[in-house]
């Protein structure tokens, strides 16, 4: 019963950091919601887009007195401002960004009209979309359950470590190999495929998703070297399983992979 007790405590630990990541990181749709003409309109602003095709924006509105437009320009640029409409299809007001480089980002605004009315939808700032290569899911499925599965053995290596009837030894083998695994082999090629380099966290730049890994995969190497011989190295272990906890708390592809656009 304490076992299966355990391990439901590190289920719930995983799919709460889990839903945590979706709704922070910087490439999850930007949503809201707001009041135009007396209406709410909920909507969610890409942040993350393939570079196999323009990404098209699209914000569900049935009043076919409403209409607006989209301005973008290239991130961190001195670049004059475009702006295209937001034409009409089927119950849509729909535009497009022009498709960019990979890890290149674009700063865009979208404009809502009503009654003469000027909404901006993200207010004064814009919204940054990044883009990225193609990952076949082949590649990606197994990285995201590795990741996932790497957590989910920390937490359970964290609470045998507070069970003094119980040995982490196995869960702490079982997290480094999925942290290998996940880590160092599927995520540089995701990286590579998404952004055209396997690894750019320390010492080749300031990738915090790779740099937040290397910092994991070191706190867990401790616990193993700590837990030699068979020792629980319990204290080991539970600041271990901490620290992936506070690892997978840090916002996924914060300071990511960025294309410099060269100047004019």
């Amino acid at each position: 019963m304490r076992k299966f007790t355990f391990w439901a405590i590190a289920v719930l630990i995983t799919l709460a950091s889990a839903v945590y990541q979706r709704m922070t990181g910087p490439t999850y749709p930007f949503r809201g919601k707001v009041n135009i003409d007396g209406s709410d309109i909920k909507y969610g602003l890409p942040r993350s887009a393939e570079n196999v095709k323009d990404c098209e924006i699209s914000l569900k509105i049935q009043n076919p007195d409403t209409s607006g437009f989209v301005t973008y320009k290239r991130y961190k640029t001195d670049d004059p401002w475009i702006q295209v409409p937001l034409t009409r299809k089927a119950g849509l007001l729909v535009a497009s960004l022009p498709k960019q480089p990979a890890a290149a980002k674009l700063a865009y605004k979208v404009v809502l009209r009503a009654r003469e009315k000027e909404v901006s939808l993200a207010g004064e700032s814009p919204v940054v979309i990044r883009f990225k290569g193609v990952v076949p899911a082949a590649v990606l499925i197994p990285h995201i359950l590795a990741m996932f599965l790497a957590m989910l053995f920390s937490t359970r290596a964290g609470l045998a470590a507070l069970d003094q009837s119980s040995n982490p030894r196995t869960y702490v083998l079982w997290t480094i190999a999925l942290v290998f695994i996940g880590g160092f082999i599927l995520g540089p090629i995701v990286q590579k495929l998404s952004f055209g380099a396997f690894w750019t966290g320390f010492p080749l730049g300031l990738d915090l998703t790779d740099n937040k890994m290397l910092i994991a995969c070191v706190g867990w190497l401790a616990a193993l070297i700590a837990g030699q011989r068979g020792k629980p190295a319990r204290g080991w272990v539970l600041g271990a399983s901490i620290l992936m906890l506070v690892v997978y708390l840090i916002p996924h592809s914060l300071l990511g992979s960025e294309l410099k656009y060269p100047a004019p």
